[in-house]
């Protein structure tokens, strides 16, 4: 029975090509866009803490503890 290829070598090949022809590589990214993103997600977390009180903040984090915990005894 044959073995079945991988595609990592077209793959690889394909991201060759691309940038022999001058294209930019499918992992690149903008540095300005990544900074803008960067900014609004440092200011996004501690607004949203800010705006929620102690009880909605303690429901949300024992919600997140849960479901760490609940993905941890499935794969076990």
């Amino acid at each position: 029975m044959h073995k079945r290829s991988s595609n990592t070598g077209i793959d690889q090949i394909a991201a060759s090509i691309v940038s022999q022809l001058g294209g930019e590589p499918l992992g690149s990214k903008n540095p300005a866009a990544v900074a803008l993103g960067r900014m609004g997600g440092l200011k996004g977390g501690p607004a949203r803490a800010k705006r929620l009180n102690r009880a909605k903040r303690s429901r949300i984090a024992r919600k997140a503890a849960n479901a760490r915990w609940k993905a941890k005894t499935k794969t076990s």
